[in-house]
């Protein structure tokens, strides 16, 4: 068996995070006609290199299967990320100075969700989104959409044709490319002289110390760190300046930076104070990484024995959020339809298909109603205070919440 290496420094792979089994891409949900089919699966193997101590899915599938046409994921299904997109666009605005001279590029622009808030600005903007769906809705806001994947070839493209950024916005796109290298690259390469780069990711601290192996699937390839981070982009091109501790998707960062030739930002000093504090956690010692498989299989087992339990006592367990990272537990805990019969999505794109894998029907909001069920299983728990909200009326006959990750838990508040 050929060894694995980095897809940032070349180094051969060998220290393991986790081995999840094998799973089809957890968004790739079917339809009623394909249940008759089999489903492509790959292994789902996260590995750590322990040269530039990038955490990084094994190999296994290409981004054109990943990220296909009909790629179902709109982030405007969500009310706490739209609001999280609007403070963001209100911020930059007025710590970059924006305005209608200005050119703002969002990488992954999805449908529209944030650039929407730019556009009401009067700032000129332009949106990168490689899938079909997304990119259909964000067209329907009025926004300007290049429907491809982004790398240094597009960068030079658009900054021929005279775009270069002063804006450059990544929102959970970093860790899904392939070739991270020739995404900074391109970035450095599409930024105006004295231009910003706001990336958000996952912070790699939190899915270790909560066991958030959930967020592991194949779409992405990368889990990162500040300091694997400006590692990569001083590479590439791009220095840090500033960073941002946020409470999105479980715990993410928000990461500025510049070019290395010309950028003239001051490096704040929470860049050094998180630098220090991934090095007290060990990130750069294989040690940090040792026990987090076990850790995953005594969550997959806590589940199964309440998904057991409550079947046995003739309970009825549902799932709500028929998100990547609910995919990515039940395929690893092997949950089908007889332990949860349905999973409730507010996404109309999703309702009337499928769960990759485990093929849970997901249906319409009003099926709660309908079925009262005894317990209701947050997927997207990173939402539990959103979905608490939305869903308080499950209290009227008894219903209580659970969620599995970083620990079961079972409440009605």
């Amino acid at each position: 068996m050929n060894v694995p290496v980095c897809r940032h420094c070349r180094a051969p792979l060998r220290l393991l995070l986790a081995d999840l089994g094998s799973a089809p891409p957890s968004n790739a949900y079917l339809r009623a006609e394909d249940l008759d089919a089999p489903e492509l699966w790959y292994p789902l193997r996260v590995l750590v290199c322990e040269q530039c101590w990038l955490v990084q899915t094994q190999d296994s599938a290409r981004r054109e299967e990943l990220f296909r046409p009909d790629y179902a994921y709109f982030s405007s299904v969500s009310k706490t990320w739209l609001k999280h997109a609007e403070d963001f666009v209100d911020m930059a605005v007025a710590r970059f100075g924006l305005g209608a001279d200005h050119l703002v590029i969002e990488l992954g622009a999805n449908d529209g969700y944030l650039l929407q808030y730019v556009q009401r600005r009067g700032i000129p903007c332009l949106g990168i989104e490689p899938t079909a769906a997304a990119a259909a809705i964000a067209r329907s806001k009025g926004l300007e959409i290049i429907e491809a994947f982004f790398g240094q070839r597009l960068a030079e493209t658009l900054v021929a044709n005279g775009q270069r950024s002063d804006l450059i916005i990544a929102n959970n796109v970093l860790a899904h490319v392939p070739d991270i290298n020739d995404f900074v690259r391109g970035i450095a390469l599409l930024l105006h002289p004295q231009g910003v780069a706001s990336c958000e990711f996952p912070h790699l601290l939190r899915l270790l110390a909560e066991t958030q192996f959930d967020t592991l699937y194949h779409e992405h390839f990368s889990y990162l760190s500040l300091s694997v981070v400006e590692r990569i982009f001083a590479a590439n091109g791009l220095a840090v300046f500033a960073v941002e501790e946020l409470p999105t998707h479980g715990g993410s960062l928000r990461v500025f930076a510049q070019r290395i030739d010309s950028g003239s930002q001051p490096r704040s000093r929470e860049v050094d104070a998180l630098l220090g504090r991934e090095r007290a956690a060990g990130l750069e010692t294989t040690a940090a990484y040792r026990g987090f498989q076990a850790r995953a299989e005594r969550i997959r087992h806590d589940l199964l024995r309440f998904l057991l339990a409550a079947h046995e006592q003739g309970k009825q367990v549902v799932g709500y959020g028929a998100a990547a990272k609910g995919n990515t537990l039940l395929n690893f805990a092997g949950v089908r339809p007889d332990l949860l019969p349905y999973v409730v999505d507010r996404n109309p794109a999703k309702q009337g298909r499928f769960l990759p894998g485990s093929r849970i029907p997901i249906v319409a909001e009003d099926r709660l109603a309908e079925t009262q069920p005894d317990y209701v299983l947050l997927l997207p728990w990173n939402l539990r205070a959103e979905l608490m909200g939305q869903l308080a009326y499950v209290r009227s006959w008894g219903g209580q919440w659970v969620i599995a990750i970083p620990h079961l838990e079972v409440f009605a508040y």
